[in-house]
């Protein structure tokens, strides 16, 4: 159980007006109680009070019992799990996690109509906003690994390998690697796929004059990484080297307008505006980027939506992209940790446009 973190939570709580909170996201559970629980169709409920308090309700399929400091509330399938963590909340005020099913908020309304109901994410999002030290060390050392395990993939891709099978050698080396498992899916990408930001790796082959999009990430320690490079198998054409310039640029003016007070949006902003003065701004066309943790996309958006600004220990990727419909896409990505006098690249990885063998 940690408390410090439930107490930093309470505080937020406070603020939003909040008596009780009900968190269920299974990452944010682990967050506060050192227990990973995938609950699939049962209830998971950490209930945490405005003092501070923290009970956890679960099914006893689980077997949590004795392996936590947290207070245990557990619950058979032929017990009605809405009813008994009705009756153990008090009111009114009563925050909802953003991930709760509908199946059990509707229970709950319905069980209780006298608590007035709200989205109370925003205080755990806040909470996990800021890593502590520990979180960091785990950030840095995820990177290090997938920084290891792409440098040794690259090397290995040959013309008419599937973008499967390149996906594949990624998750062979990242165990080799000490990974507990990918973060996400890895996205690879060959020739015109690469214009498609999120394309899912499928048996496309590589072919002589292809660019090469690979966004990888593993997991260590519980923590994520994520990270996007772009190559080429042989030699690139005069626009291939013209946008691999502009999105490189891109990405260092991004890094390099991190710092603690600037907001979100400005970040976005230093980054777009290298493209769009580059003449391609049309084909940036998602946000700069998101928060990274326990899970792979947490808050905030770095987007020119976000008001959020940056804060000492937020950690989140910066991943300018220029994607040219049937013709081939660009992206390089990186993790940053905000410190005191601006920012730490936790990527290493070389990103200048490596030119494949195409032997």
């Amino acid at each position: 159980m940690n408390q410090s973190r439930l107490n930093r939570t309470a505080e937020k709580m406070a603020r939003m007006g909040l008596d009780q909170l009900i968190v269920s996201a299974p990452s944010s559970v682990f967050y506060y109680t050192g227990l990973w629980v995938h609950p699939g169709e049962r209830m998971l409920a950490l209930v945490i009070g405005r003092d501070a308090s923290a009970v956890l309700y679960a099914n006893r399929l689980f077997a949590l019992g004795g392996t936590s400091q947290v207070p245990l509330v557990e619950y058979d399938d032929t017990d009605d799990c809405v009813l008994a963590l009705s009756q153990g909340l008090k009111g009114p005020a009563l925050g909802i996690d953003k991930t709760w099913p509908s199946q059990f908020t509707l229970r709950l309304q319905a069980a209780r109509p006298d608590l007035k109901m709200c989205v109370g994410s925003p205080a755990v999002d806040e909470t996990r906003l800021v890593k502590d030290e520990a979180e960091l060390t785990a950030l840095r050392e995820s990177s290090l690994r997938n920084d290891r395990t792409l440098s040794a993939v690259i090397p290995l891709l040959r013309p008419g390998m599937t973008e499967k099978e390149a996906a594949a050698l990624y998750l062979a080396e990242s165990e080799k690697n000490g990974s507990s498992g990918p973060s996400f899916e890895p996205l690879v990408c060959f020739g015109e796929n690469c214009a498609e930001p999120h394309h899912a790796s499928d048996a496309t082959r590589a072919r002589k004059g292809d660019m090469v999009i690979l966004d990888v990430g593993l997991t260590w320690q519980d923590y994520c990484s994520d990270m996007t490079r772009t190559v080429c198998f042989g030699q690139p054409t005069d626009e291939m080297k013209r946008v691999f310039d502009l999105v490189l640029a891109a990405n260092k003016a991004g890094r390099e307008a991190v710092r603690p007070g600037a907001r979100l949006c400005d970040v976005d902003r230093a980054a777009r505006k290298v493209i769009e003065d580059g003449g391609y701004g049309p084909y940036f066309i998602h946000r700069l980027g998101h928060g990274i943790g326990l899970e792979c996309h947490e808050f905030p958006d770095v987007s020119a939506a976000s008001r959020a600004v940056e804060q000492v220990g937020m950690v989140h990727s910066v991943e300018p992209g220029i994607y040219l419909p049937g013709k081939f896409g660009v992206r390089i990505e990186d993790l940053v940790a905000v410190t005191p006098d601006g920012c730490e690249t936790l990527n290493h990885a070389p990103r200048d446009l490596v030119q494949l063998c195409i032997q």
